[in-house]
């Protein structure tokens, strides 16, 4: 099927006409005999705009009601059943309600699209999600509403709708764009000349950058530039990976997305985690983990392997210190010496959100942790007394507790115990052993410098101890994730029908995620009838995977081609996560993983998933052939 072509009508702000524009080419294109229908308009009571809609056909707009609330918005269904050759969609940027299909109305674009349906639609520049922070700043307005830039892009035409800035502030003060009290409002803050002068420069710049994007000579040879940014877990990351997605673009490089796993995260610092991961993915980013406690290393191992050209780094906090510590830059400096590096400031960046991101979850205790440090304490205590009664010295006592340090270091999970216990073996030694007893006095400065420097050696320890224990976790993970992908590709590679590779992707996968795995096959380019494993026998309720809804999901992603359910911006109220299984644009499957059991996918976990996707799309191939 033909893919229809996109047209912006691109603005540096409300009112300049975008949608009036729109309209009048689009009566002109109905006049020329092109089948033309009006998806959605945003007419904001405009006589002028309003009066451009004659004689053209309307979809009705799509009722949602949501908790109370009755929301209006376009009809893609009915769009789809009505075909036409064009269909006018206004405001691109949208954000559509609650149980929509798609989140944002660009996606309800792109479906569209797919479907060989032109679409002309508008969009202003600070939409633009490159743009975000430069607009921010200077109109001091944060724009919720985004799209990310491939979409403008890539679009077939995209029209600039200019007018003189001293004739939209006239328009506004008649009361064409907004009304009297609305105008006088827009007057004071959003539209000041200085703010529109600077919007109309970035919005003709845009297009410019846009054309040089695509104004490339087919007989010069361009050297591909690999342009890397860091995830991380503050608010402010959201910055430099829009830096670097521009500098991507201005490149014509590839975009590439490093998360190195080093710690565990809190909840909150998970969720900003995860929506930094999706911005990035929204800039077309390809987005890549790694394991391991030195993240400077971690970055310099995968850019010699990739072959990154260029790193993007945020300015984080760090803390006033006597002795010199390297930041993370000189690391890299030193470690990757070719690469060049760029530091993007931020005045937002500051010891309290340092100290929120990076130290919350290593001040926390547990439960179990805390039974196993009074117990190991209660034993080591317990044995100290023996060895005083059976006529050993303090020495002994000494060593014993430092053994406990020792010992709850290498059971407890959460470093905060390897730094407290050994102050509360110092008060436990020096209230039951040194005289006087039961008190923490102490008469003799010899037993305070031997206590300081079990305090200091039992840190030491525990903090190399844990170090290990996470340097082992990552060896672990890696192992096993070089296991899952060993093990899957020789069980397909065994594998000798369509079937056969089937019941092996939903065994595999069961194996290594503990979920339900359902599989709709391909069978004369329509999906069949749902292959469903469950090794779980305390979930027998599989019957909500097969529901006609979560069958119109898998028809979904099968026909676009694209991921749906839960985790996703796409019929994210279904029961599971819906992936094609794809290679060259050949669907062999759609795969289905339960989310009910868990409604979160780690991005090892997605990782995983996507690799062994990869692995059967290749054996499904190698089939056919």
């Amino acid at each position: 099927m033909r893919k229809g072509k996109l047209t912006i009508f691109f603005g540096y702000c409300a009112g300049v006409g975008k949608t009036f524009s729109m309209l009048n080419t689009a009566q002109q294109k109905s006049v020329e005999g092109v089948d033309v229908v009006i998806g959605y308009i945003e007419n904001h009571d405009r006589p002028d705009t309003q009066n451009l809609t004659y004689g053209l056909e309307k979809i009705p707009t799509k009722e949602v009601i949501y908790k109370g609330h009755h929301f209006f918005e376009f009809d893609l269904d009915q769009a789809l059943e009505r075909h036409p050759q064009l269909i006018l969609v206004d405001e691109l940027a949208h954000t559509n309600a609650p149980t929509s299909r798609h989140k944002k109305r660009y996606s309800d674009i792109e479906e569209l699209l797919r479907a060989g349906i032109d679409v002309y639609t508008t969009v202003n520049v600070q939409h633009i999600e490159s743009l975000h922070d430069v607009v921010e700043s200077i109109t001091k307005v944060k724009v919720n509403e985004r799209i990310p830039d491939y979409i403008f892009n890539d679009a077939d035409d995209v029209k600039l709708i200019d007018v003189d800035i001293n004739d939209l502030i006239d328009r506004l003060k008649q009361g064409k764009i907004y009304n009297k009290i609305q105008a006088r409002r827009a007057l004071e803050n959003f539209f000041i000349k200085d703010n529109l002068i600077a919007l109309r420069e970035i919005a003709m710049r845009k297009c410019a950058d846009r054309i040089n994007l695509y104004a490339k000579d087919e007989n010069k040879q361009f050297l591909k530039e690999n342009i890397l940014v860091c995830l991380g877990t503050s608010p402010t990351n959201q910055k430099v990976i829009r830096t670097a997605s521009k500098m991507a673009q201005a490149f014509h490089g590839e975009f590439t997305a490093l998360y190195v796993d080093s710690k565990e995260l809190d909840y909150k610092a998970l969720e900003q985690l995860k929506k930094n991961i999706s911005l990035a993915k929204e800039l077309q980013a390809n987005i890549v983990s790694t394991y391991g406690d030195d993240i400077a290393y971690q970055i310099s191992q995968y850019v010699k392997t990739a072959g990154v050209s260029k790193l993007v780094l945020g300015r984080s906090y760090q803390k006033k210190s006597i002795l010199y510590k390297p930041t993370i830059v000189d690391k890299l400096t030193k470690l990757s010496p070719n690469l060049d590096i760029y530091i993007i400031p931020d005045n937002n960046s500051s010891r309290q959100n340092f100290n929120k991101y990076q130290y919350k979850s290593s001040f926390r205790f547990s439960t179990r942790d805390t039974c196993i440090s009074m117990v190991t304490l209660l034993v080591i205590t317990l044995l100290a007394y023996l060895a005083q009664i059976m006529g050993f010295g303090m020495t002994t006592i000494l060593l014993l507790y430092v053994l406990s340090s020792c010992i709850i270091g290498s059971l407890t999970l959460l470093p905060i115990y390897s730094f407290v216990i050994p102050f509360i073996n110092v008060c436990l030694i020096n209230y039951l052993f040194i005289n006087p007893k039961y008190s923490l006095e102490m008469i003799s400065s010899e037993y305070v410098v031997v206590l300081i420097v079990m305090i200091v050696v039992s840190v030491i320890i525990n903090g190399l101890n844990f170090k290990l224990k996470k340097e082992k976790n990552s060896a672990s993970l890696r192992a096993y994730s070089m296991e899952v992908l060993l093990e899957t590709s020789q069980k397909l590679q065994q594998a000798k029908t369509y079937n056969d590779v089937m019941k092996e992707t939903c065994i595999q996968l069961n194996k290594w995620l503990k979920r339900i795995i359902i599989f709709y096959p391909v069978n004369r380019k329509m999906l069949d009838k749902p292959y469903i494993y469950n090794s779980n026998a305390d979930f027998d309720n599989v019957n909500i995977f097969l529901t006609e809804k979560e069958k119109t999901v898998a028809k979904w992603v099968y026909v676009n081609n694209k991921n749906a359910g839960p985790t996703t911006s796409t019929l994210q109220e279904a029961n599971a996560l819906y992936l094609s299984i794809r290679r060259n644009n050949k669907i062999y499957g759609v795969i289905g993983i339960d989310m009910i059991s868990n409604p979160t996918l780690s991005q090892y976990e997605k990782n995983l998933i996507k690799t062994i996707l990869n692995e059967v799309s290749l054996a499904m191939d190698s089939l056919e052939k």
